[in-house]
């Protein structure tokens, strides 16, 4: 791989993919680890379910807001500077959801949260490119998607431990525990790497123009669909996860890793494959494997589901399956992107960013409630969403034909 530029400071290659991933660890905590928690939270607050709903589709509507802004900051101000204030304010939003007395004190605390917790993934994007190119920038985004797929899957199962032994704050205060942690791990070791003379300035006239030019892209509209329409046919589940392991397969909340673990297992092994076919497949090839393996797990779980009740290991295989395609698609469709507006690197990562959350937020306050009901319309709900990201591929795939 090629060396960290030289206005960088030193830093060993494995050491940046795993501080990249400790930041893009921050969404999938903040997620999946109160997950367990949801009817206890409901009990000592007086919520319904589907006010805790708010919880999290708040929380990732303020992601989706703020991701417009993080990368365009880190364009204008540096890479450093927007990741570390950021980690401060999450702390500080974490140990206030720690301390909520009320619902709307949590919900309040939650969009706080939401505000801080994009920094690392949408900058983290932007530092990758700065530093590599074509299969290496390939390599190194999937050796951090592989070493983020740690977190959904242990964030379920720490907060269950921590749900049955302290309590649902408990769970609040160790994300302030690891935003402290992580802040100042990234102080001492995360490089700069873009450095003053290659920053926009930060002008409103300058900003709206940019904003405007990406807005107007068509290609980059169809890949940021692309993305987001993929990865919400996973999230459904992640989202949904407490009506499938209470509701729908009977379990405790102990058990959230049966559903994490294999959809996790599926990113990890889907990025593996990514980034060993980085030199053997032009990234359409990868994609259209990817989309190959969805599809197949998409009507995989349509199949059982109409024909079998839920059932342990068999309603998650499916999720595993789908994940392993998700994942090995994503990279290349993620490079494609970036790659869309070069000197806007920043801006371009929270532009996609800003779609990846938004429907992420649907998925989460809309299409979760309607289909979480039963296995059969989740696996609809599923397939559904993955015809959408076909969809917006096979219309980027056809725009850029006509364009040539």
């Amino acid at each position: 791989m090629s060396a960290v530029p030289r206005h960088a400071a030193p830093i060993a290659l494995p050491l940046l993919a795993v501080i990249l991933a400790a930041l893009a660890m921050i969404g999938p905590f903040t997620i999946d680890t109160y997950l367990p928690s949801f009817p206890y939270i409901g009990s000592d607050l007086q919520a319904t379910p589907a006010q805790l709903q708010q919880t999290l589709s708040l929380y990732l509507f303020t992601v989706a807001l703020m991701t417009l802004f993080h990368g365009t900051l880190s364009d204008s101000f540096g890479r450093r500077p927007v990741i570390l204030l950021s980690l401060v304010l999450y702390v500080i939003a974490s140990a206030g959801c720690a301390l909520a007395a009320s619902l709307p004190q949590l919900l309040w605390w939650r969009a706080v949260q939401g505000l801080a917790a994009g920094a690392g993934i949408i900058v983290g994007r932007a530092i990758i490119r700065d530093s590599f190119a074509g299969h290496e920038a390939q390599r190194l985004m999937s050796l951090v998607t592989m070493i983020f797929g740690i977190a959904p899957a242990i964030a379920p199962v720490i907060g269950g431990w921590l749900q049955g032994a302290f309590g649902w704050r408990s769970i609040f205060w160790f994300l302030t525990a690891y935003g402290v942690l992580l802040s100042a791990f990234a102080f001492r070791r995360l490089p700069e790497t873009h450095p003053p003379a290659e920053r926009q300035p930060f002008r409103a006239a300058p900003l709206i123009r940019n904003y405007l030019s990406l807005a107007r892209d068509l290609p980059l509209l169809l890949l940021c669909l692309t993305v987001a329409f993929n990865f919400s046919g996973f999230f459904l589940y992640v989202v949904s996860a407490p009506a499938v392991i209470y509701d729908l397969l009977g379990l405790t909340e102990r058990h959230f890793a049966w559903l994490f673990v294999p959809g996790i297992a599926g990113v990890m092994i889907g990025a593996f494959l990514s980034g060993r076919l980085a030199e053997r497949l032009s990234p359409r090839r990868t994609v259209l494997a990817g989309y190959l393996t969805m599809c197949g797990a998409a009507a995989a779980n349509i199949a059982y589901c109409a024909l079998f009740p839920p059932a342990i290991p068999w309603t998650v295989l499916p999720v595993m399956l789908y994940t392993i395609g998700m994942a090995l698609a994503m990279p290349s469709v993620t490079l494609i992107t970036l790659d869309r507006f070069p000197r806007l690197r920043g801006m371009t990562s929270s532009f996609q960013g800003f779609a990846h959350s938004l429907f992420a937020g649907i998925t989460a306050g809309v299409v979760s409630p309607l289909v979480s009901g039963s296995a059969l319309t989740l696996a609809m709900g599923m397939t559904g969403l993955l015809l959408l990201g076909v969809l917006s591929w096979s219309c980027y795939l056809r725009v850029q034909q006509a364009g040539r």
